[in-house]
């Protein structure tokens, strides 16, 4: 398992078997998501996008030389992009920026940035090359599904779901330095399986992520 064809089928492989329903979509879908969890859903990505964005920015300052440094600083630009455009999403719920900052996250639902900041830390070129490459269809679905939802069935404006259709559509060229980041990870020795477990693990907490905040819900 050396080729980046042969660890993108593994990982993949693995978050297929570990799939599991994305309840807060579900109920999103079903118009009956409450505004206040829309206002949990914007104060929790606030927090998650502003670490990820230092995480991108710390991976680009550990592996400056291309293609790694270019792929994680791109990556970490994006953030910064998309946490503006989270101020739309913001505004439309009648929340300020002093109503982000505030915004206290819950624990679980913030995992994922966590662990995110490990693997910037201590992690290889590989692993967060191969978690991107491996979850970028199932999150871009994701975020379009969100946009979707909430455009549909609750009355928000393009505008304010800027944020949303921004990490639902990544570039090609961001998913080719990706590529050619992990390929390079893996000619220079990165662990393979280290890389895979990254991508499982990115897939499992981002779910989390979503079901943190469907939490108490009640069932269809």
């Amino acid at each position: 398992m050396n080729s980046v064809t042969d660890v993108l089928d593994a990982a993949q492989g693995h978050i297929a078997k570990d799939a599991e329903p994305n309840r807060f979509l579900d109920v999103l879908e079903q118009g009956r998501m409450p505004r206040e969890r829309l206002r949990w859903l914007a104060g929790e990505l606030h927090h998650l996008v502003g670490s990820d964005r230092r995480s991108f920015a710390l991976l680009a300052s550990r592996f400056p030389d291309p293609p790694a440094g270019s792929l994680y600083l791109a990556m970490a630009e994006g953030e910064g992009e998309a946490l503006g455009l989270l101020g739309d999403f913001a505004a439309a719920l009648g929340m300020a920026e002093p109503d982000l900052r505030a915004y206290e996250p819950r624990p679980l639902a913030q995992a994922y940035p966590a662990y995110l900041v490990r693997s910037a830390l201590y992690g290889s070129v590989s692993d967060v090359a191969l978690a991107l490459l491996a979850n970028v269809q199932e999150s871009g679905d994701t975020y379009a599904r969100v946009a979707d939802a909430l455009v549909a069935h609750y009355g928000f404006e393009e505008r304010a779901v800027g944020h949303f259709r921004y990490f639902a559509d990544t570039p090609q060229p961001l998913l080719d330095q990706a590529t050619a980041a992990l390929a390079d990870g893996l000619s220079r020795g990165d662990d393979p399986g280290a890389a895979v477990r990254c991508a499982r693990t990115v897939h499992g907490l981002e779910n989390a992520f979503w079901n943190c905040l469907a939490r108490g819900l009640d069932p269809d």
